[in-house]
């Protein structure tokens, strides 16, 4: 069984230490992000307030002037935030590559020091695949996972904060539905930890033998194999296409 076949702990806090490593070169930009993504987070929850005076105090009143006024500051909150969504989407995207630059120049530099006999016990195209996809899918979690999770955390504060403080009672009531999403949250997690270990078991085969056969095409030619390979591939494309769609 190959490493990515097997299904390790959903949070390993050793490998997350690992790998926040290569954000420490890139910290005062990663400070930056977060400041950035709890100022939208912040303008995004006092929103609702705006509504609210909109109705219960501009249109409950017939003032025609109020409400315009209103909708001229809702309006600039709304510019004021899209410009900072910009700027925090641009450096966040930027910290990301950044850091996958530095890793995947990392890993190279890694296998270049490796002998002959680490190549002769790896497929290349499982390595092609280590250095190229699985490198890639560590983008997200570079250039917006970590910030966004205090963006949320502020969001979601500030939302409970003025739902709460209009009324408690209905609060409560939108709230009650929680449990429910936290048990379709955990059972969605599962799932889909599954559904991606599959894929990327199935991509590092295609690469596999791809790297195997056009390397070796004279080969296949010479025994007359073609068919048998293109009906191998065929196999192992499918089983790819099926995963992903389960995905």
């Amino acid at each position: 069984m190959h490493d990515e076949e097997i299904l390790g702990k959903a949070y390993d806090s050793r490998l997350m230490k690992r790998l926040l490593k290569y954000l420490k070169p890139y910290r005062w930009y990663v400070a930056l992000g977060i400041l950035s993504s709890i100022a939208v987070s912040a303008l995004e929850a006092v929103r609702p307030w705006f509504t609210k005076h909109a109705v219960d105090v501009n249109i409950a009143q017939h003032d025609e002037r109020g409400l315009l006024l209103t909708a001229v500051e809702f309006f600039a909150v709304l510019t004021i935030r899209g410009v900072i969504q910009y700027g925090n989407a641009y450096l966040t995207q930027w910290i990301g590559q950044r850091t996958i630059f530095d890793l995947r120049m990392q890993l190279y530099t890694h296998l270049q020091s490796r002998g002959l006999r680490f190549f002769d016990r790896h497929p290349l195209g499982r390595l092609i695949t280590r250095v190229t996809n699985d490198i890639e899918v560590l983008n997200e979690m570079f250039s917006s996972g970590i910030v966004m999770v205090f963006s949320d955390v502020f969001t979601i504060a500030g939302i409970l904060y003025f739902m709460f403080s209009m009324n408690w009672r209905l609060a409560l009531w939108s709230l009650s539905v929680l449990p429910l999403l936290f048990y379709g949250t955990f059972l969605f997690r599962r799932k889909a930890r599954e559904a991606y270990r599959e894929v990327r078991i199935q991509i590092a085969r295609i690469n596999t033998f791809m790297q195997e056969h056009i390397t070796g095409m004279t080969v296949d030619q010479i025994f007359n194999r073609e068919k048998k390979s293109f009906q191998k591939f065929s196999d192992i494309n499918a089983t790819h296409r099926d995963a992903k769609l389960l995905e």
